[in-house]
C-alpha cells in the first residue's frame, strides 16, 4: 500500500508541476488571462488563468496510476462494490467542472449560468450515488449509531452541499496560493481518514488530488505566476465535496479543515444581502481580503489559513468521540466567527481598499 500510495502520489506532484508552462502557454494564446482591473484583484501584471487545466492533468493522471495498482493487486479490492461507480462519477464530474471553468475564465459567465452547471454537476454526482444519505450520530458515542436521511431530503441536502463547497473553493481563491494549499490540506486529510476506515482505493485517488495540488502550488504560490481559475476551483470544490461524502465521518472532516472559509462565504451572504447588495457581487470583503488590507502580508494569511485547516483536520482524525469533534467544530466555528465580526467592524473597515504590503 505504501508504495502504490508513493507511486501515485508522486506521479500527479510531477505531472501537474512539469504541464504548467505549457499551460501558461496556452492561456496567454486562448487570452484566458487575469488582467488587475478591479479593486479586489491584488496582483500586479497579466496572469494566466488555466493553472486548473494541469492541476487536473495531474489528478487524473494519478487517478489511472490508481486504477493499475488495484489491476496489479498492489492494493486491496473495495470493500463496497459501489466503490468504482461513485469515483467513475467524481473523475465525470471533474471533467465537465474542468471545461465549464475553462469556458468561465476564457468568457466569464453571469452568475445564473454558473449556477446552472453547478446543479448540473451535483446531479452527475447523485446519478453515481455520491449522496449524504447515512451519517454518524454526532450526539452519541456509539460507532454503529448512525442517522439515515429520507429521500426527499437526502437529494437537496447533496446539492445545498456540492454547490456550496464549489463556490467556497472559488471564493477562497483570492490570494496566492491560498485556495489550492488549503485544498491540498483537506485532500490529504481525506486520504488518512478514508484509509483509516478501509476505503483504500478512495484513499488513492484523494491523495491523487492532494498530490496534484502540490505540483501547482510552486507555479501558485505567492509571486504567482499562474492562476488555477475557475477551472481549478471548481474541479478542486467538486472533487473535495465528493471525496468527503463517500464515507459517513468525513462530512465532519471538512467542516473542520474548510469551516473558516465555509463561514466566511456565509458570512459574506448574510452581511451583503443586510446591506442591499448581491451576494455574487466581487468585493474586497473577504476575510482574506481584509486581513491584507489591514497590513497582513499575503504569506502569512496564507499560512494562517493552512494552520487553521490543519488544525482543524487533525482534531478530526484523533477526537474519537463524535461529540468531541461537535465540541471542536463549535470551538472552529466560534473563533472564525469572532474573527469575521472584528474585522466587519466601521473601525476597521475605514482602513480597509489601502494599499497593503505585497512581501
Amino acid at each position: 500500500m505504501l508504495l502504490a500510495a508513493a507511486l501515485v502520489f508522486t506521479t500527479a506532484v510531477l505531472v501537474a508541476w512539469a504541464i504548467m508552462p505549457l499551460v501558461g502557454r496556452l492561456a496567454r494564446v486562448a487570452s484566458a488571462v487575469d488582467v488587475p482591473s478591479q479593486p479586489k484583484h491584488v496582483h500586479r501584471g497579466v496572469i494566466p488563468r488555466w493553472g486548473g487545466l494541469g492541476l487536473t492533468l495531474g489528478f487524473f493522471a494519478a487517478s489511472g496510476v490508481a486504477y493499475l495498482v488495484h489491476v496489479w493487486g498492489w492494493v486491496p479490492a473495495p470493500r463496497d462494490g459501489y466503490d468504482w461507480w461513485r469515483l467513475e462519477g467524481v473523475l465525470i464530474g471533474a471533467l465537465l467542472a474542468l471545461a465549464f471553468g475553462m469556458l468561465d475564465d476564457w468568457r466569464p459567465m453571469r452568475p445564473g449560468p454558473q449556477f446552472l452547471a453547478q446543479f448540473i454537476l451535483a446531479c452527475v454526482a447523485i446519478g453515481h450515488i455520491v449522496w449524504i444519505e447515512v451519517f454518524g450520530n454526532p450526539l452519541t458515542a456509539q460507532p454503529g449509531d448512525l442517522i439515515t436521511l429520507p429521500p426527499w431530503l437526502t437529494l437537496p441536502f447533496t446539492v445545498v452541499w456540492i454547490v456550496g463547497m464549489m463556490n467556497t473553493v472559488n471564493f477562497l481563491d483570492g490570494l496566492d496560493g491560498l485556495a489550492g494549499g488549503v485544498a491540498l490540506i483537506a485532500a490529504l486529510l481525506f486520504a488518512a481518514h478514508a484509509y483509516t476506515l478501509g476505503q483504500t482505493t478512495v484513499a488513492l485517488f484523494a491523495l491523487g488530488l492532494a498530490g496534484a495540488c502540490l505540483g501547482f502550488l510552486p507555479w501558485n504560490f505567492h509571486p504567482a505566476r499562474i492562476f488555477m481559475g475557475t477551472a481549478g476551483s471548481a474541479v478542486l470544490g467538486y472533487c473535495l465535496a465528493t471525496f468527503a461524502i463517500l464515507a459517513p465521518a468525513k462530512v465532519a472532516t471538512a467542516l473542520l479543515v474548510l469551516g473558516l472559509p465555509i463561514l466566511d462565504v456565509a458570512w459574506l451572504v448574510v452581511t451583503r444581502l443586510r446591506r442591499g447588495r448581491s451576494p455574487f457581487s466581487g468585493s474586497r470583503d473577504h476575510l482574506h481580503h481584509r486581513l491584507y488590507d489591514l497590513g497582513l502580508s499575503q504569506r502569512a494569511i496564507v499560512l494562517v489559513y493552512y494552520a487553521f485547516a490543519l488544525t482543524g483536520g487533525v482534531l478530526a482524525l484523533v477526537l474519537p468521540v463524535r461529540l468531541y469533534k461537535v465540541y471542536a467544530l463549535a470551538i472552529v466555528a466560534g473563533i472564525a466567527l469572532l474573527a469575521l465580526w472584528l474585522v466587519d467592524r466601521p473601525t476597521l473597515r475605514a482602513r480597509f481598499h489601502r494599499e497593503a504590503p505585497d512581501a
